[in-house]
């Protein structure tokens, strides 16, 4: 093993958009949708999660040209490392690999805990072991086949989505007749109690759920030094991962309000089933915890990797030891793929021994995490821009433009920024503000120390030299 190999250019379109795909569509699709149409009615859901959808296109339209122009492995760590200052670059890194190890932990628990229907006598932690080395053995063997095994296990859920989609609406329009032999219920259901049963606010305070929910959608930066072609690749990736998953978020809603009223939607334990059922889909509940397990382990995959490629890069920068930076023949940093997954390990034992305290700080910060990465993406496509102009260079020259400058990166920035105002005015999420910011402070102030301790240090050595 030696320090000095390089990452591997093997990531193909499809590798990419899938993914991206893989890290935005988890749990939160399956388990979480239902809740969420609850709080805001069928209508104010579909309002808050295209709004949503603009918010995460904003902020793609500005890494699209960061990433094409600048393709590293890490992103936007290194963009706003550069464009915006070192400490704010270190401390979003940190934020990253955080909101992805803590994802780690909860996702190998959750997938033990679903094996337990078919498997009712094997312990949960059994499966979660076997699913926890499964992931590391997928990202620790070459890039080019934790690729492939994103793209089949992403596939699946995707797949999974389009069919339900597609007989949902079947049976709304009346081609699949309900097993009650109810009459088709076309879009009454959307409207049935008002466009916001529970007031204009409760969309707002949905919309920053919806943040969280599009997030991974950024994994496609994080993979920019992996990419083959990285000037088409990944406007390619964008553009198709953008459309699908507005397609995939919207679409479901809307067969889940639909068919559901929205007073049962937060009370069932999975509204896929319970829509599946009234379809009459033999084995609905088995196959819908088949979906959701590989869901998960497809989001776990590309959790580990955009943890481990944050710490190649933090090392790549010299701020933290030089051991995470050091590459395998076959191009996978693995002391980074390690540290991540003992990371992950420790989120799901704290998610266990100190569920009320370790546990719920680990999930406030990496919920906000994610807001404050997007805001850090389109302030360094802003700054890079005038500095990029300042040099000399012109717009023209640059494969990919973000378009509208300087509106959108002014627009995602602002749109992220109101998000987290919002949190201020929810008691559910503000704890994720009273957590969050302490650690922004902790990782700014651990940056500069180290930085100061090393200089001195330097300083003395070169000192004793001359003497």
């Amino acid at each position: 093993m030696e320090g000095q190999q390089q990452f591997q250019r093997k990531m193909q379109s499809r590798h990419l958009v899938m993914l991206s795909l893989g890290g935005v569509i988890g749990t939160g699709l399956f388990l979480s949708t239902g809740y969420t149409i609850q709080q805001a009615g069928p209508f104010g859901t579909i309002l808050s999660y295209l709004v949503g959808a603009l918010v995460v296109y904003l902020v793609m339209l500005c890494l699209g040209e960061l990433s094409v122009h600048m393709p590293e492995t890490g992103a936007f760590h290194s963009y706003a490392a550069k464009y915006i200052g070192p400490g704010t670059g270190y401390t979003v890194a940190w934020l990253y690999w955080l909101t992805w190890t803590v994802a780690l932990g909860s996702e190998f628990t959750a997938a033990g805990l679903l094996m337990q229907r078919w498997f009712p006598s094997i312990n949960v932690w059994i499966w979660s072991a076997v699913f926890a080395l499964m992931i590391f053995l997928l990202n620790a063997v070459t890039v080019k086949f934790f690729a492939e095994s994103e793209f089949w296990f992403a596939s699946i859920k995707v797949v999974a989505i389009v069919i339900f989609i597609l007989l949902g609406g079947a049976a709304i329009v009346g081609f699949i007749p309900l097993t009650d032999s109810s009459s088709a219920p076309f879009f009454t259901n959307l409207t049935s109690e008002g466009l916001f049963p529970n007031g204009a606010f409760a969309v707002i305070m949905t919309m920053l759920a919806v943040n969280f929910a599009y997030s991974g959608t950024e994994l496609i930066g994080v993979a920019a030094g992996e990419t083959a072609e990285p000037e088409k690749t990944i406007p390619i990736a964008i553009r198709t991962t953008l459309w699908r998953l507005i397609l995939f978020f919207v679409g479901t809603i809307v067969v889940l309000s639909a068919l559901l009223p929205a007073s049962d939607s937060g009370v069932l334990k999975s509204p896929f089933v319970a829509v599946l059922e009234r379809i009459g889909l033999p084995f609905a509940a088995d196959i819908m915890n088949f979906v959701i397990l590989t869901a998960i382990l497809s989001a776990a995959n590309s959790g580990l990797y955009a943890a481990s490629r944050m710490l190649w890069s933090l090392s790549n920068k010299k701020t933290i030891s030089p051991i995470f930076a050091r590459v395998t023949k076959k191009g996978v940093p693995i002391y980074a793929v390690i540290f991540s997954m003992l990371g992950g390990t420790l989120a799901l034992f704290s998610s266990i021994i100190a569920p009320d305290t370790v546990y719920i700080i680990l999930v406030s910060i990496s919920g906000l995490a994610v807001v404050v990465v997007w805001m850090s993406i389109s302030a360094s496509q802003f700054f890079f821009r005038r500095q990029y102009i300042k040099d000399g260079h012109s717009v023209k020259d640059l494969v990919y433009r973000t378009p509208f400058y300087p509106l959108v990166p002014i627009a995602s920035f602002v749109l992220c920024l109101a998000s987290l105002v919002g949190i201020a005015f929810d008691p559910a999420q503000r704890i994720a503000l009273y957590c969050g910011i302490p650690f922004i402070l902790i990782c700014y102030g651990s940056y500069y120390l180290t930085t100061y301790v090393k200089e001195r240090g330097e300083g003395y050595a070169a000192e004793n030299q001359s003497n």
